[in-house]
């Protein structure tokens, strides 16, 4: 009799889709009010495994490896939420996602401190060729140390970086900018308060000033069309030959094929990347060569912070399903509260 009853409550439950591997407690966490679909194994779905996966379900968590589109929803007829487990979402094809009702969320503030920390880290292990050293000493090569010959590095204190996208991490880059005395130059949509101008230590400037001045040039700046190829030949052609060049954004922000080129014609000193054009592939030519430092999209990954997404992601669905507004819903029009 318990058992037929316990059925019965697991069958009134929502079902949800949690389409990535998340942490257990979370795991557990959602299945004490849902029927979850959960893939632990943390296969990646082809396309149209998600369509299915998608279809019965009232709520979804989904991270950046599936694409949120008309053709993702075609059969998600009950489906009320779909919540990223990211702070971009360029997976989602919004207006599509909006046409069918569906709520979008991502999970923006958990990760701000500790992307532009990687952010940071990553200019630096750039500039200062750490990478390259660290294969220098195992390939055998400390013997042939020299006061000129030693893989040599560019200065972060005292020389200007300038940052393309000026949001809460570019803002975060920049406050630790200033603890290497570093002048800070910024290009953005839109200029900052004159209160967070001042928080920054930074000064508006243009693309073409930014590109043609910096010594270091970061972007941070979110993926959309308007943004694509955001840097390209043209823009690298401006840069000082002594510049390091670093992205935390966005694949597609940078066309990686003349950023190689440029690299391997010494064009510019060094880039530091952690995002690519249609990754996990990463443009061959890059993988040749020694003045760039490869991450594979860690930019956020942190123990501490991944839960803090995940949570949110899970709060978002909770939210949106009992009627409530997400914390952090990307398309507000849907919301009928």
């Amino acid at each position: 009799m318990n058992t037929q009853a316990n059925n019965q409550n697991h069958q009134q439950k929502p079902k949800i889709l949690v389409a990535r591997a998340i942490f257990p407690e979370a795991l557990a966490k959602l299945e004490e009010s849902f029927e979850v679909r959960s893939n632990q194994e943390d296969r990646i779905f082809s396309p149209e495994e998600l369509q299915k996966e998608l279809s019965g379900v009232v709520g979804a968590l989904v991270a950046g490896s599936e694409r949120i589109d008309a053709n993702a929803l075609a059969h998600a007829k009950d489906l009320k939420i779909v919540a990223n487990i990211s702070v971009g979402y360029n997976n989602f094809d919004v207006p599509a996602i909006t046409a069918a009702g569906v709520m979008a969320t991502n999970t923006p503030d958990v990760l701000t401190d500790t992307t532009a920390d990687f952010g940071f880290a990553l200019l630096m292990a750039t500039a200062r060729r750490i990478t390259e050293s660290e294969h220098w000493v195992r390939a055998g090569n400390w013997d042939k140390w020299s006061i000129v010959n030693n893989p040599l590095g560019m200065d972060l204190h005292h020389s200007t970086v300038g940052i393309i996208g000026m949001g809460r991490i570019g803002q975060g880059i920049a406050k630790r900018a200033l603890g290497f005395g570093m002048n800070v130059i910024y290009h953005n949509r839109s200029h900052l308060s004159d209160a967070d101008e001042k928080a920054c230590g930074a000064k508006y400037v243009s693309k073409e000033e930014l590109l043609r001045t910096a010594d270091h040039v970061v972007l941070v700046l979110p993926y959309s069309a308007q943004s694509h190829h955001t840097i390209g030949a043209k823009e690298i052609a401006l840069m000082k030959p002594t510049a390091t060049l670093i992205n935390i954004a966005r694949g597609g922000i940078v066309d990686d094929a003349a950023l190689a080129q440029a690299l391997k014609e010494k064009k510019i000193f060094a880039a530091g990347l952690d995002v690519f054009e249609g990754e996990p592939k990463v443009h061959p030519e890059l993988l040749k060569l020694s003045n760039v430092v490869l991450a594979p999209h860690i930019a956020s990954a942190t123990e501490k912070t991944r839960r803090a997404m995940v949570d949110l992601a899970i709060e978002n669905v909770v939210e949106a399903l009992s009627g409530k507004k997400p914390p952090s819903l990307i398309n507000a029009e849907v919301f009928k509260g």
